[in-house]
């Protein structure tokens, strides 16, 4: 194996970088899991919010991000899983494509109306929204707001409320990680801060590393 991998050494090092966590999966959300005990993302799929309501167009509102939660639970959690690392997001997490029993979960979850391609960050699965959303299936049988335009009316709410002069935007991730994000930085414009779950805003970083907060990477 040795002798390969130095005649073929980039071979090697490419796969071992895409490398990512495998063991037993746990459910967060439909689109978040932990697996062997590391938080992943799932690359190129986006699932209703957890706290989301789908509605509209005659339909009437109903729970359907904890709707999704169930239905992945009852699916995946307590499988095995294997995952090939994309990225790494800003709240530190794996982003991947995992697999269990050789399928695909997030071709699974996006073919069965259960969450949508995410086609800012990859259009692998297209084709499989086109045809749920064809078929009516799932998330797709009523009048549905994406994840992203429900995120963006957050965040809109959010943007009017920072207090004059202070435009940090103090963040805390689903495993609790304490994040600022300065003005310009990649994430800042999608960063919704909710107090109610202990976010805020800041005036100045000196205040928001006092507070126990860091830096955003990126």
């Amino acid at each position: 194996m040795l002798r390969i991998c130095l005649l073929f050494g980039l071979l090697c090092l490419g796969t071992a970088a895409a490398a990512g966590p495998d063991g037993v999966l746990r459910v967060i959300d439909g689109d978040t899991f932990d697996v062997g005990g590391t938080r992943v993302r799932l690359h190129a799929i986006d699932a209703p919010e957890t706290d989301q309501l789908c509605g509209g167009q005659g339909a009437p509102a109903w729970e359907c991000g904890a709707w999704v939660r169930r239905e992945v639970r009852a699916r995946f959690d307590g499988q095995f899983a294997t995952c090939e690392t994309r990225d790494i997001d800003r709240y530190d997490r794996i982003v991947a494509i995992c697999h269990i029993a050789g399928r695909d979960i997030g071709e699974m979850l996006v073919s069965d109306g259960l969450a949508f391609a995410y086609r800012q960050y990859g259009w692998d699965y297209d084709l499989q929204e086109k045809a749920a959303a064809v078929a009516g299936r799932g998330l797709h049988a009523t009048g549905v707001t994406s994840p992203a335009a429900f995120r963006r009316i957050g965040r809109k709410a959010a943007v009017q409320e920072a207090p004059t002069g202070c435009t940090i935007k103090g963040n805390i991730s689903r495993d609790g990680k304490r994040i600022y994000h300065m003005p310009g930085q990649n994430w800042y414009d999608k960063t919704r801060i909710d107090p109610t779950k202990g976010e805020r805003w800041f005036c100045s970083e000196a205040d928001a590393r006092q507070a126990g907060w860091r830096k955003a990477r990126r």
